[in-house]
């Protein structure tokens, strides 16, 4: 949609993308640095989304925004429980961010990580139907970047290596259709994934169809920014 539109000036380079990498990290590290047990719970329990603790009506989420329990649903996002749950986000966040954040602006791609995050993590705590799970990680967020570089460059083709025999081919694929299975893949493990361990699935189908929807109402913004106006 906007990767023909030229730009007339130099936009700056993505300073977001790298920021949430290096607190991702060090949020990582310092938690395991916490010596397993009481301390390392507690830790999951403070800055991680409990769906028992979520509001039920508008008087209880009035609440939640005063005593912080709300805040949880953004602090959650950066906080992850193994490296490959880190790297794995980290990677397609790098991916697909950098090129989306471009496009989009800083602030604004802030705001499509943040809020859609959060609303995917709100979203999966509904739906897991295990009240008393912790939900902790970035991948609704970063699914959100993911459904808003489809919607800024469906006509994108991303490099992919595949294996051919005994040899490694690096071929160029449609975005689209790559993220099309991914999404899709992601639907039915909603439905199949609690055999698969306790992957928030919810998040990932919210916060892309969230990135998606975002993405689409900043399209005139994006373009203005693009060319320059």
């Amino acid at each position: 949609m906007f990767l023909h539109i030229p730009s007339r000036h130099k936009l700056p380079p993505p300073w977001v993308t790298p920021l949430l990498v290096i607190v991702s990290m060090a949020a990582f590290l310092w938690l395991a640095l916490l010596p397993e047990g009481p301390a390392w719970r507690d830790s999951l329990e403070r800055w991680g989304v409990l769906g028992d603790s979520l509001p039920v009506n508008p008087h209880d989420g009035l609440r939640a925004l005063v005593d912080g329990r709300a805040l949880k649903l953004f602090t959650a996002l950066f906080i992850h429980t193994d490296w490959s749950h880190l790297l794995g986000n980290l990677l397609f966040l790098v991916i697909f961010g950098l090129p989306a954040e471009r496009a989009m602006g800083p602030w604004r791609f802030l705001l499509l990580f943040l809020l859609g995050g959060a609303v995917a993590n709100l979203a999966a705590a509904l739906m897991m139907g295990a009240p008393a799970r912790t939900i902790v990680g970035g991948s609704g967020a970063v699914s959100a970047a993911i459904g808003a570089y489809l919607a800024l460059f469906p006509r994108a083709k991303l490099g992919i290596v595949v294996p051919l025999g005994l040899f490694l081919e690096f071929v160029r694929a449609p975005a689209s259709l790559l993220i099309g299975i991914w999404a899709l893949l992601q639907l039915i493990f909603t439905f199949v994934g609690p055999a698969f361990g306790a992957v928030a699935w919810w998040a990932h189908v919210t916060g892309f169809a969230f990135g998606v929807l975002f993405a689409l109402l900043s399209r005139d913004a994006v373009a203005r920014r693009l060319r320059g106006g």
